[in-house]
């Protein structure tokens, strides 16, 4: 049984990501960790309200213990420069990971970053240089395990939607063809992500960096 943190639980991808928490019988509690509150209740969870993410070594006393963190918090790069982009993706990133590891260093610590990052942190584009930065710090950190998920296309199930709107609006017109879309194994779903997520804190996976047709095959070696 495991304890496992996630942040981003409000967005599409890490409320995927906590519903399939809640459901497995290997996940024996959730720390969710955002600015506001998910409106819900279940045996499992527990919430840590942080308005300033930068302040988390304060709550240190809450974050022991625990074997997983799935770090699905991230913002959209439109209308930012590189300074606040790296100040939101990258900075915080790096404050979650120093803590934990002070705390919990036998911890599997899964990042969400997005297919196209550079790993090398010096193209052109900025958000990919900076998520391979950030993913860089997070597998190179001492954690004893650790990925870069890095999803594509996904498809939200069991009710959830995207926090960004014109998202939501390409979701509505892909809506008939989600049957066909979810056999595309270059194509991953909020739950698989769940799943892989989970299986994550046991697998002997040698691969770090997880784009969308990794993360469908650890997902179904849970099965």
């Amino acid at each position: 049984m495991h304890h496992v943190i996630i942040t981003g639980s409000t967005g599409m991808v890490g409320k995927g990501v906590l519903l399939e928490c809640l459901d497995s019988e290997q996940i024996a509690s959730v720390l969710a960790i955002n600015r506001s509150s998910l409106g819900m209740a279940h045996p499992k969870l527990k919430e840590l309200l942080l308005p300033d993410f930068m302040q988390l070594a304060e709550h240190r006393e809450m974050l022991k213990g625990y074997d997983g963190c799935f770090f699905c918090m991230g913002v959209s790069v439109v209308g930012l420069n590189e300074a606040k982009y790296t100040a939101i993706t990258y900075d915080i990133t790096k404050v979650f990971a120093d803590v934990l590891f002070e705390l919990n260093p036998n911890l599997v610590f899964n990042y969400v970053s997005g297919t196209g990052t550079d790993s090398t942190a010096t193209g052109r584009v900025m958000w990919a240089r900076v998520k391979g930065k950030t993913e860089n710090y997070i597998l190179e950190k001492g954690f004893k395990d650790a990925y870069a998920f890095r999803p594509g296309m996904i498809i939200p199930e069991r009710g959830i939607k995207s926090s960004t709107g014109w998202y939501n609006a390409i979701y509505v017109i892909l809506r008939p063809f989600f049957g066909w879309l979810k056999k595309c194994s270059n194509i991953t779903t909020t739950t698989k992500l769940g799943e892989a997520m989970i299986a994550s804190l046991t697998a002997d996976q040698l691969k770090k960096h997880l784009e969308n047709k990794d993360i469908n095959a650890l997902a179904e070696s849970r099965a």
